[in-house]
């Protein structure tokens, strides 16, 4: 698959690149997708929720009343989920929510949302670029040139550039990945996928 390389003045350079078709323009497997985004949101839940049940709870555990002849229910201590400051009855207790998932299926997952991004035309190549200090605005006018200001828009790069980094962190609409460091979750999210030149080489390594 050729696609041509853009400037980040929003031109084409008049270079394309090969795209590989095994990662690029593959039919797209939703359910791979389903099980990778399932584990990511699994696997960021903290677990440690906690509510105090009544073994637990601080307080005398004497009968409140005799057993029989009251005429209501039969109480045992104040403890008792039923009276106001006693424990809860089963409650939330710390677990971890992790979702184990084959390598395979995760890099399948993450070349069936690429694929997805390919064939809607919503994945562009740019040119690799830097700059000299970290500065917002010359950020936002590459999203502007690139018509990506009004979509959530990813930048996915080779190598790291802490200028880079700083530059997109005050800009909600727009985040920049590592080429190995991408997620389904993150392909998805985005409206918009902008593939650096140097990011393809780390793809191809990592999901061929």
């Amino acid at each position: 698959m050729k696609v041509e390389v853009y400037g980040i003045n929003g031109k084409t350079t008049g270079r394309s690149i090969d795209l590989p078709d095994n990662i690029f323009g593959i039919e797209p497997n939703d359910h791979a997708v389903y099980l990778d985004v399932k584990s990511i949101q699994a696997n960021a839940r903290q677990g440690t929720h906690k509510s105090k049940e009544r073994g637990e709870i601080k307080g005398s555990t004497k009968k409140i009343k005799k057993q029989k002849g009251t005429g209501t229910a039969r109480a045992g201590n104040i403890k008792s989920p039923l009276f106001k400051g006693g424990g809860r009855a089963f409650g939330p207790r710390p677990r971890t929510y992790t979702v184990k998932l084959n390598k395979k299926v995760k890099a399948l997952a993450r070349r069936s949302a690429l694929s997805a991004k390919a064939s809607a035309g919503a994945l562009k190549v740019v040119e690799n670029f830097s700059f000299d200090a970290p500065k917002t605005k010359e950020f936002q006018n590459v999203l502007n040139s690139l018509e990506a200001s009004n979509t959530k828009a990813l930048f996915v790069y080779g190598d790291a550039d802490k200028n880079l980094l700083l530059s997109t962190r005050n800009i909600k609409s727009a985040s920049i990945k590592e080429a190995t460091n991408i997620s389904t979750l993150d392909i998805l999210r985005a409206g918009n996928v902008f593939l650096m030149e140097s990011a393809i080489t780390k793809i191809k390594e990592n999901l061929s």
